[in-house]
Protein backbone atom coordinates (compact mmCIF):
# COMPACT_ATOMS: atom_id res chain seq x y z
CA UNK A 1 0.00 0.00 0.00
CA UNK A 2 3.35 2.52 0.80
CA UNK A 3 4.33 1.75 -2.76
CA UNK A 4 1.00 2.78 -4.28
CA UNK A 5 1.09 5.93 -1.99
CA UNK A 6 3.94 7.14 -3.18
CA UNK A 7 3.31 7.09 -6.87
CA UNK A 8 0.06 8.32 -6.15
CA UNK A 9 1.60 11.10 -4.29
CA UNK A 10 3.93 11.70 -7.35
CA UNK A 11 1.60 12.10 -9.41
CA UNK A 12 -0.49 14.57 -7.50
CA UNK A 13 2.74 16.81 -6.62
CA UNK A 14 3.16 16.91 -10.62
CA UNK A 15 -0.56 17.52 -11.27
CA UNK A 16 -0.46 20.09 -8.36
CA UNK A 17 2.60 21.84 -9.88
CA UNK A 18 1.18 22.12 -13.52
CA UNK A 19 -2.04 23.30 -11.50
CA UNK A 20 0.04 25.90 -10.32
CA UNK A 21 2.05 27.16 -13.56
CA UNK A 22 -1.41 26.88 -15.58
CA UNK A 23 -3.75 29.12 -13.35
CA UNK A 24 -2.10 31.90 -14.25
CA UNK A 25 -3.10 31.75 -17.60
CA UNK A 26 -6.20 33.59 -18.81
CA UNK A 27 -8.08 30.06 -19.93
CA UNK A 28 -8.30 29.34 -15.94
CA UNK A 29 -12.12 28.59 -15.46
CA UNK A 30 -12.00 25.36 -17.38
CA UNK A 31 -9.06 24.50 -16.62
CA UNK A 32 -9.77 25.03 -12.89
CA UNK A 33 -12.93 22.60 -13.86
CA UNK A 34 -10.37 20.06 -14.64
CA UNK A 35 -8.32 19.92 -11.88
CA UNK A 36 -11.67 19.59 -9.65
CA UNK A 37 -12.61 16.47 -11.62
CA UNK A 38 -9.22 15.01 -11.34
CA UNK A 39 -9.27 15.94 -7.46
CA UNK A 40 -12.76 13.81 -7.59
CA UNK A 41 -11.17 10.97 -9.26
CA UNK A 42 -8.20 10.90 -6.53
CA UNK A 43 -11.05 11.77 -3.80
CA UNK A 44 -12.88 8.00 -4.83
CA UNK A 45 -9.42 6.12 -4.56
CA UNK A 46 -9.89 8.07 -0.57
CA UNK A 47 -6.93 10.33 -1.39
CA UNK A 48 -7.61 14.32 -0.18
CA UNK A 49 -5.09 16.76 -1.50
CA UNK A 50 -5.64 20.30 0.58
CA UNK A 51 -3.46 22.87 -0.67
CA UNK A 52 -2.76 25.00 2.38
CA UNK A 53 -2.13 28.51 0.42
CA UNK A 54 -2.71 31.39 2.61
CA UNK A 55 -2.77 29.38 5.38
CA UNK A 56 -1.38 30.77 8.87
CA UNK A 57 1.94 28.76 9.41
CA UNK A 58 3.40 28.67 13.38
CA UNK A 59 6.40 26.28 13.95
CA UNK A 60 4.00 24.39 15.35
CA UNK A 61 2.10 23.18 12.76
CA UNK A 62 3.05 19.79 12.01
CA UNK A 63 1.69 19.14 8.46
CA UNK A 64 4.08 21.43 6.81
CA UNK A 65 7.60 22.16 5.98
CA UNK A 66 8.08 25.52 5.66
CA UNK A 67 10.93 27.52 4.07
CA UNK A 68 10.17 31.24 5.61
CA UNK A 69 10.95 34.11 3.42
CA UNK A 70 10.91 37.79 4.32
CA UNK A 71 12.18 39.63 7.03
CA UNK A 72 10.08 38.74 10.12
CA UNK A 73 9.47 35.72 11.86
CA UNK A 74 6.14 36.30 13.06
CA UNK A 75 2.41 36.59 11.86
CA UNK A 76 3.48 33.63 9.36
CA UNK A 77 0.99 33.21 6.11
CA UNK A 78 2.02 30.39 3.91
CA UNK A 79 2.39 32.26 0.45
CA UNK A 80 3.64 29.09 -1.77
CA UNK A 81 2.67 25.93 -1.71
CA UNK A 82 5.45 23.16 -3.73
CA UNK A 83 4.04 20.67 -2.42
CA UNK A 84 0.32 19.86 -1.53
CA UNK A 85 -0.73 18.19 1.87
CA UNK A 86 -2.13 14.56 1.16
CA UNK A 87 -4.51 12.21 3.22
CA UNK A 88 -5.79 8.82 3.15
CA UNK A 89 -9.44 8.27 4.34
CA UNK A 90 -9.07 5.16 6.38
CA UNK A 91 -12.58 4.74 7.74
CA UNK A 92 -13.43 7.38 9.64
CA UNK A 93 -9.27 8.97 10.29
CA UNK A 94 -7.90 10.51 7.89
CA UNK A 95 -4.21 9.36 7.53
CA UNK A 96 -1.72 12.19 6.71
CA UNK A 97 0.39 10.40 4.31
CA UNK A 98 1.89 13.53 2.61
CA UNK A 99 2.99 16.73 4.38
CA UNK A 100 2.83 20.23 2.30
CA UNK A 101 6.07 22.17 1.56
CA UNK A 102 5.29 25.36 1.44
CA UNK A 103 6.56 28.45 2.01
CA UNK A 104 5.99 31.46 4.46
CA UNK A 105 6.14 34.78 4.75
CA UNK A 106 6.20 37.07 7.87
CA UNK A 107 4.21 39.82 7.45
CA UNK A 108 4.66 43.04 9.85
CA UNK A 109 1.71 43.50 12.17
Amino acid sequence: MQEQHNALCNIINQIHSLEAKLMTSEDNQTLSRRFQRIKKSFEELKLFVHNPIGEDYSETRLDCEASISGESSEHLKIIEVIKPLIYFKNGEDNELIQRAVVIAEGGGD
